[in-house]
Formats: structure tokens, sequence, C-alpha cells
């Protein structure tokens, strides 16, 4: 695959899914991938990508955004309260929201530096414990306790069990969204993006597919 591909991709799941065209944001996750794939994926024009770690998005994205224009940086893996302060000032959203105590810390810092990432909150669709996100049947309380707190909620995001079809979480992370006037949906990846663009996402996660297998040496 390249990215043309999966632009062409998107574009028609799109316009099947009667969506406007341009209605969802492809991220192209760089986690793990050597330099020399992200750059040939930035000289192509693409600007919005996803990564895993405040650590490793530290040490490759200063540089680049120093040599492209208008790059945008999204963390789609698990935060640690302590990096949330170095979270807040690395990615202009943040897709996994997952906790009380993180929600805390985020209103916190956002007092004190006077901005905020978009921030998504992550759903266990599938309930699985050794999964982060919170349960569906929780989900509505927490989004208005992050309300409460001035958090700047732009969506919900999940990742479906790998052995479900993951049509179901994306329609019930839908459901969750919809009942709370959230507009943002960051579900499907590169197995399953073009279903979840049926069941409206606006942010897809796609990586192997544009930069090739990840080598985890």
């Amino acid at each position: 695959m390249s990215l043309i591909e999966i632009q062409e991709r998107v574009a028609k799941a799109e316009n099947q899914a009667g969506r406007a065209p341009g209605s969802v944001k492809l991220i192209a996750v760089s986690k793990v991938q050597p330099n020399d794939r992200v750059e040939t994926v930035l000289e192509q024009g693409q600007r919005l990508f996803g990564e895993n770690k405040v650590q490793e998005a530290a040490g490759k994205w200063p540089d680049f955004r120093a040599r492209f224009d208008n790059v945008e940086v999204h963390l789609i893996g698990p935060l640690q309260t302590n990096k949330a302060r170095q979270a807040m000032g690395l990615f202009e959203a943040i897709h996994s929201l997952d906790r009380p105590k993180l929600a805390k810390t985020l209103a916190r810092l956002a007092q004190e530096l006077g901005q905020c990432p978009d921030l998504f909150i992550q759903v266990n669709t599938g309930e699985e414990p050794q999964k982060a996100g919170i349960l569906p049947v929780e989900a509505d309380g927490f989004i208005s306790e992050c309300r409460e707190m001035d958090l700047p909620v732009h969506g919900l995001m999940c990742i479906p069990p790998a052995d479900e079809e993951p049509s179901l979480h994306f329609a019930l992370l839908g459901k969750i969204a919809e009942r709370n006037g959230l507009s943002g949906l960051s579900m499907g990846m590169s197995s399953d993006f073009e279903r979840a663009i049926a069941f409206g996402a606006t942010h897809v996660r796609v990586g192997s597919a544009i930069f090739g297998e990840r080598d985890y040496g």
C-alpha cells in the first residue's frame, strides 16, 4: 500500500457512506517508524500523524516541524500522568483520555498553561480487563465530569477487541457520542477503517498500510 492508495480508499469510503469529501481525517501512525519513512510521507504531503509515546514524539517531531509547515501530531497511545505536562506542549490532540486522575491532571495544567490540546475520551467498548478506557456504562458521567472541568472534549476513541466484529463497537461509540453531543469519532485502523467511516469516523488511524510493517527489533 501507499499513502495515495489509502487516501483514495478513504475518499471512496466517504463517498459510499454519503459523507462530505474531506470529512474524515487520516492520521498516519508513525510510531516506531524510522525517520526516513516518516520523511517520505511528509514529502508526499501528509501533515497529520499519530504517535504512541511522548518520549518518541519528543525526539522526532521538533525537527520535522522546523522543516515542514502545518504539521499536526496526535497522541493515540496511553498517557501517564507524569508525562502530561510534556504532552500538552507536543500534541495538537490527545486521543487517550481514559481515567479521572488523568482528566484532573490535564484540567490543572490547562488552567496553568492557558491552553489544552483537543481531547478524545477513550471508551473500552469491549469491556476488556487488560485494555484502558472508560466503560460504556460510565461514559456519560465521565464526559459530564470532564466538561465541568472545562476540558475541551472533542470526541471519543475506541480500539475494538481483535476477535470481534468492529462494526458493533463503532456503532456503540457513535451512539455514546451522539447522545452527548460530541462530533469527533476516532476509530478504525489499517484493517477496518472503511467500516469505521461507514459508522461516522472523523479520524482514522492507519500505520502499517502507509509506512510498511513496523520493526520492533
